[in-house]
Formats: structure tokens, C-alpha cells, sequence
């Protein structure tokens, strides 16, 4: 069940990043999926794994709010 899950947010990962360009929403569910795995590296004891995914998860956090304000100026 935990690998089930690890896959499941690794793929969220990828197909956020991927789709990025179509909107800021997916942005935030990158962040979501990066802190997925983050979690999921931390329950197998990953540790390295889980720091890098949880900084990866703040930086696209940070993306997803630069954007959104952005977008609330421009309209």
C-alpha cells in the first residue's frame, strides 16, 4: 500500500509539472505532490529524498502564490 502511494505521488509530480504551462493550478498541485513525496520518502526513511521533495514542495508553494497575486493584478 505505501509503494501504491509513493507511485501515486511521484506521478502527480510529473503530470503537474508537465501540464505547468496551462495554468497555475497545476503549479499548486506540484507543491501537493511534491509534499506527497516527501512524505512518503520520510515513512520509508528516505531521509535525503525527503528534504529535497519538501524544499522542492515550499519553492513551487512560492511559484503558486508569485502567479496567483500576478494574475489578481492583471485583472
Amino acid at each position: 500500500m505505501l509503494t501504491l502511494f509513493g507511485s501515486i505521488a511521484v506521478s502527480v509530480m510529473m503530470v503537474s509539472y508537465w501540464l505547468e504551462p496551462r495554468s497555475k493550478w497545476f503549479v499548486l498541485l506540484f507543491a501537493g505532490g511534491s509534499a506527497a513525496t516527501a512524505l512518503y520518502s520520510g515513512l520509508v526513511e528516505a531521509y535525503p529524498i525527503t528534504v529535497i521533495e519538501a524544499v522542492w514542495a515550499l519553492i513551487a508553494l512560492r511559484r503558486f502564490v508569485s502567479k496567483h497575486r500576478a494574475t489578481l493584478v492583471s485583472d
